[in-house]
Protein backbone atom coordinates (compact mmCIF):
# COMPACT_ATOMS: atom_id res chain seq x y z
CA UNK A 1 0.00 0.00 0.00
CA UNK A 2 1.24 3.51 -0.78
CA UNK A 3 1.01 6.55 1.48
CA UNK A 4 -0.95 9.65 0.60
CA UNK A 5 -0.61 12.96 2.40
CA UNK A 6 -3.87 14.83 2.78
CA UNK A 7 -4.23 18.47 3.75
CA UNK A 8 -7.29 19.55 5.71
CA UNK A 9 -8.24 22.93 7.14
CA UNK A 10 -7.05 23.52 10.70
CA UNK A 11 -10.61 23.76 12.03
CA UNK A 12 -11.49 20.37 10.54
CA UNK A 13 -8.37 18.80 12.05
CA UNK A 14 -9.37 20.13 15.48
CA UNK A 15 -12.77 18.48 15.12
CA UNK A 16 -11.18 15.23 13.93
CA UNK A 17 -8.92 15.26 17.00
CA UNK A 18 -12.00 15.29 19.24
CA UNK A 19 -13.06 11.95 17.71
CA UNK A 20 -10.08 9.63 18.16
CA UNK A 21 -12.31 6.55 17.93
CA UNK A 22 -12.59 7.06 14.18
CA UNK A 23 -10.01 5.61 11.80
CA UNK A 24 -9.66 8.66 9.57
CA UNK A 25 -7.40 6.87 7.11
CA UNK A 26 -10.03 4.19 6.55
CA UNK A 27 -12.76 6.79 6.21
CA UNK A 28 -10.68 8.63 3.58
CA UNK A 29 -9.99 5.36 1.71
CA UNK A 30 -13.69 4.50 1.66
CA UNK A 31 -14.66 8.01 0.53
CA UNK A 32 -12.13 7.96 -2.30
CA UNK A 33 -13.22 4.47 -3.39
CA UNK A 34 -16.89 5.53 -3.33
CA UNK A 35 -16.18 8.67 -5.36
CA UNK A 36 -14.37 6.59 -7.99
CA UNK A 37 -17.23 4.08 -8.09
CA UNK A 38 -19.79 6.89 -8.49
CA UNK A 39 -17.71 8.45 -11.27
CA UNK A 40 -17.43 5.13 -13.12
CA UNK A 41 -21.19 4.54 -12.85
CA UNK A 42 -21.92 8.05 -14.15
CA UNK A 43 -19.36 7.74 -16.94
CA UNK A 44 -20.92 4.42 -18.02
CA UNK A 45 -24.42 5.93 -17.88
CA UNK A 46 -23.42 8.99 -19.91
CA UNK A 47 -21.61 6.91 -22.51
CA UNK A 48 -24.88 5.10 -23.28
CA UNK A 49 -26.99 8.27 -23.34
CA UNK A 50 -28.27 9.73 -26.58
CA UNK A 51 -29.09 13.05 -24.91
CA UNK A 52 -27.22 16.00 -26.35
CA UNK A 53 -25.97 18.93 -24.31
CA UNK A 54 -28.73 21.06 -25.81
CA UNK A 55 -31.32 18.46 -24.77
CA UNK A 56 -29.93 18.56 -21.23
CA UNK A 57 -30.04 22.37 -21.15
CA UNK A 58 -33.65 22.38 -22.34
CA UNK A 59 -34.63 19.79 -19.76
CA UNK A 60 -32.89 21.84 -17.07
CA UNK A 61 -34.81 24.97 -18.10
CA UNK A 62 -38.11 23.08 -17.92
CA UNK A 63 -37.28 21.69 -14.48
CA UNK A 64 -36.26 25.14 -13.23
CA UNK A 65 -39.53 26.65 -14.47
CA UNK A 66 -41.58 23.91 -12.85
CA UNK A 67 -39.78 24.26 -9.52
CA UNK A 68 -40.09 28.05 -9.57
CA UNK A 69 -43.81 27.79 -10.35
CA UNK A 70 -44.36 25.36 -7.49
CA UNK A 71 -42.56 27.60 -4.99
CA UNK A 72 -44.39 30.71 -6.19
CA UNK A 73 -47.73 28.94 -5.79
CA UNK A 74 -46.81 27.85 -2.26
CA UNK A 75 -45.54 31.34 -1.40
CA UNK A 76 -48.79 32.94 -2.62
CA UNK A 77 -50.85 30.60 -0.45
CA UNK A 78 -49.06 31.67 2.76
Amino acid sequence: MVNLTLSVPEELKKKMDTLPEFNWSEIARQAIAQRIKDYEIMKNFVSKSKMTQEDAMELGRKVNKAVAKRYLERWKSL
